[in-house]
């Protein structure tokens, strides 16, 4: 199996997605204790801004890992890597 390209920063990234998880748990208290909606979307907006973060490092080291060293190999490889790439950043920018 091939190393992911993110595995230099698989730490930092592991922390970030804690920190997201305990977002989560913290707007689920909000719900729970009835707080107020426009409190509650903002905490929402934050804990989605953090996620949109976490993708574009993953994004970024995609690139400059597994799709760098696809097309330093050439062939069909590079273009799967390329359209894979493309696909990610369009499902990104719909979301």
């Amino acid at each position: 199996m091939a190393t992911p390209g993110y595995v230099d920063e698989k730490a930092a990234i592991l922390r970030r997605l804690r920190r997201i998880e305990g977002q989560i748990r913290g707007l689920e208290r909000m719900i729970d204790d009835d707080q107020y909606c426009i409190n509650v979307l903002d905490q929402v907006s934050a804990t989605t801004r953090a996620l949109q973060a976490v993708a574009l490092q993953l994004l970024r080291e995609h690139m400059s890992h597994c799709v760098t060293e696809a097309v330093a190999q050439g062939g069909r490889g590079a273009e799967v890597k390329l359209n894979e790439a493309s696909a990610a950043i369009a499902r990104l920018v719909r979301s």
